[in-house]
């Protein structure tokens, strides 16, 4: 079988990654590029740099990797979809919720592949965490905790942290528990001194009685990636920075501490950090997708998912500017 011939546009910070990548896929062969910046990272490979979709899309892909500004994501999808091409999108799928739904209908409605680059589901301590938690081995989940933080990135200047930043958080919760989430509020902030908010604390509730929450900013000297699930038979914690997953296990110790016998909550247990493999997320998606658009099992990003995301991420926004909770319905 021949090679799936893949195009990508957008040669930016994320663009030079998905370079990398399609360069060396097996069964893919990057055919083409495109940005109107040219190539700042010289990732080409010596392939002529595109000035736009429309060029890329003359040259007879396969399908396409999207890493241009959100901002553009309706436009350049939109034209993918007109020309029958498969598209993998860089989260947020798009700058509003009526875009993202906008292009779910495009694609689907042409038995299209779309998906979004949304590469925390990848992280192998979170692969590793969902496969637990279906195995049963937290019981009941309770609670999912997220802490982002970082520096600013200067390259992003379309969206707050709530719709770059926060979008993985509010993915990776809503698919490690398999729920959806039915109501959220937030508290946004403006420090930087930019349009866009560089701050959020968002609680939400999901199916199930599950409870969320999300610290996300770009204003901390230090980065931090950290998932905290808590369940009736103890708590992972995943590290996304190292893609560590360490349980700590709900204890059956009896105390005999008077004192402390008297609160009725759980006792500390055992504490373990699972081994194992720690594949490259990234290329994982990859691998993902193009099985995807070859018809194969895959696990991809769904459009329908990442509209969906994008739509609780404006429900945290609203909230943030009414004061009130918001409710997400059906």
């Amino acid at each position: 079988m021949a090679d799936l011939r893949a195009g990508l546009i957008g040669l930016g910070m994320m663009g030079r990654h998905h370079a990398r990548i399609l360069g060396s896929l097996p069964g893919v062969e990057l055919v083409a590029v495109a940005d109107p910046g040219g190539d700042p990272h010289g990732v080409s490979g010596g392939r002529a740099v595109l000035a736009t979709i429309d060029e890329l899309i003359a040259t007879g892909v396969d399908y396409c990797v999207v890493a241009v500004p959100t901002a553009f994501h309706l436009e350049v999808g939109l034209a993918l979809a007109d020309a029958g091409v498969h598209a993998l999108v860089e989260k947020p799928l798009a700058h509003t919720a009526d875009a993202a739904a906008e292009l779910n209908a495009a694609f689907t409605s042409r038995g299209l592949v779309g998906a979004v680059g949304h590469i925390e589901r990848y992280n192998p301590a979170l692969q590793q965490a969902r496969q637990r938690i279906e195995a049963g081995d937290l019981g009941m989940v309770f609670q999912v905790a997220t802490r982002r933080q970082g520096p600013f990135p200067a390259r992003i200047a379309d969206v707050g942290v709530v719709k770059d930043l926060g979008t993985h958080d509010i993915d990776l919760t809503a698919w490690v528990t398999q729920r959806r989430y039915l109501r959220i509020s937030a508290e946004t902030a403006f420090r930087s001194g930019r349009e866009h908010e560089d701050l959020v604390a968002a609680t939400g509730l999901l199916e199930g009685g599950i409870v969320a929450n999300h610290l996300v900013n770009w204003l901390s000297p230090m980065k931090e990636r950290v998932t905290v699930i808590t369940g009736e038979r103890g708590t992972f914690v995943a590290d996304t920075l190292t893609a560590d997953l360490t349980f700590h296990a709900n204890g059956t110790v009896a105390s005999e501490w008077d004192e402390r016998s008297h609160f009725r909550g759980v006792t500390e247990g055992d504490m373990v950090r699972f081994a194992f493999a720690k594949p490259e997320p990234l290329r994982s998606e990859h691998e993902s997708f193009r099985d995807a658009v070859l018809g194969l099992p895959s696990d991809v990003v769904t459009f329908e998912q990442g509209a969906a995301t994008v739509r609780v991420a404006e429900a945290a926004l609203a909230s943030s500017a009414t004061g009130a909770t918001v409710e997400l319905g059906a």
